[in-house]
């Protein structure tokens, strides 16, 4: 093997390393949907904006694991504090009419 055919060989490894940059941040990242980032990077990372697409989704946080528990536990919290409030202020309403009627 002479000179040139490893810089080839090195440039050949550089050049695949940066075009699958975005997949490879995505793994490094612990992004659960890599596969799906990796296919979008192999198809359409020879073109520019789909390499910028890929880079940026890599660089996403990864979404929440369970959107509709965490909706239904924000709502459940809600409605209690809601409840919680409307008991207060009734509480208070009696004590402000016993303390009147005593007086």
């Amino acid at each position: 093997m002479n000179g040139s055919v490893v810089v080839q060989i090195i440039a050949v490894v550089i050049a695949l390393a940066l075009y699958f940059l975005p997949a490879i941040l995505a793994d490094r990242r612990k992004r659960v949907d890599v596969l799906t980032l990796a296919l979008f990077n192999a198809c359409l990372g020879w073109t520019v904006l789909g390499w910028l697409l890929a880079l940026y989704w890599s660089l996403q946080p990864n979404p929440p694991k369970n959107i509709a528990g965490d909706v239904a536990e924000k709502r459940k919290l809600v409605r209690m504090r809601a409840f919680s409030s409307a008991l207060l202020v009734r509480v208070q309403q009696r004590t402000t009419a016993r303390d009147r009627s005593q007086k």
